[in-house]
């Protein structure tokens, strides 16, 4: 099942279960709560042209955002950095997350713009220490996730959150697959594109950590909470550590596609001074 939040027309959200190339509606329950209620089939809900709703982000604002570093060993070797004895684990803070096709913002602070393609998992359940057998009885389902970086931003210091959290950093989505539709979630292609030319191309039988070990490492140290995303890991081609670097510009467009969960495309734009307003 693939659970999506939605406007119309620049109407309120609604939670909708997506049919082919269209949305029924199933009422205002986030998607990870109407999935926790068991509901598996829309029941009458009005049908609405996916091309004419504007998807928002499956999960609004995460109670936790995590994401993994150098999760793949031909990331870590592009880095030129060991192999993780432990899942390397930041924080993206919840105000970055974005909607599926919205746009990213280059930060007048930063010409370091870059993309992460990345498999996201969504926990369904409270819960605490989990074993990796039992981590997938805790899992909602999976998302697409662009861990947008700045990069001078993110290695000026130690840890790495600010520099991986400015607003709209975090696009999700498209939709949030069940983890019964999405089957095995280590035997996914994953793919990034810049402006149409192919950067990433890997597949998540390759992760160091896999969801499960992840789900098992993070709730020993902290009560996964329903809605929790995380960002399980990037392959190699990111653009910081191409020769020479390959940055994000104003204009460029970024689609993140993984094997059954779907694609998510950003369109880069230049931070609008309108922000100074905000508030």
């Amino acid at each position: 099942m693939r659970v999506v939040r939605y406007a119309v027309e620049g109407g309120d959200p609604r939670t909708g279960i997506v049919r082919g190339d269209e949305v029924v509606d199933v009422g205002t329950l986030p998607p990870v709560e109407l999935i926790a209620a068991g509901v598996t089939e829309p029941d009458g809900g009005r049908a609405t042209p996916l091309a004419d709703v504007t998807l928002l982000p499956p999960v609004e604002r995460p109670p936790k955002f995590l994401a993994i570093g150098l999760n793949y060993a031909d990331h870590a070797a592009e880095a030129n950095l060991a192999t993780p004895e432990f899942p390397v684990v930041f924080a993206k803070l919840g105000s970055c997350v974005n909607r599926p096709f919205g746009a990213i913002e280059r930060p007048r602070v930063s010409d370091q713009l870059d993309y992460e393609g990345e498999l996201g998992i969504v926990i369904g359940r409270r819960c605490r220490h989990v074993s990796a057998a039992d981590a997938p009885a805790a899992i909602a389902g999976y998302v697409v996730v662009n861990d947008v970086s700045v990069r001078d931003w993110q290695t000026r210091t130690p840890q790495w959150t600010l520099g991986k959290s400015f607003d709209t950093h975090g696009p999700i989505g498209p939709w949030l697959t069940t983890a019964d539709e999405v089957g095995d979630p280590h035997a996914l292609g994953i793919r990034t594109w810049v402006n149409g030319e192919l950067r990433q191309e890997s597949n998540t039988q390759h992760l160091i950590f896999d969801c499960y070990a992840l789900v098992e490492h993070l709730s020993a140290a902290c009560t996964l909470e329903p809605g929790d995303v995380i960002a399980t890991g990037t392959p190699a081609g990111v653009g910081m550590l191409m020769d020479p670097p390959r940055l994000l510009r104003a204009g460029d467009v970024v689609r993140v596609e993984i094997d059954r969960l779907g694609a998510i495309e950003n369109r880069v734009v230049d931070e609008p001074a309108a922000n100074d307003r905000r508030g």
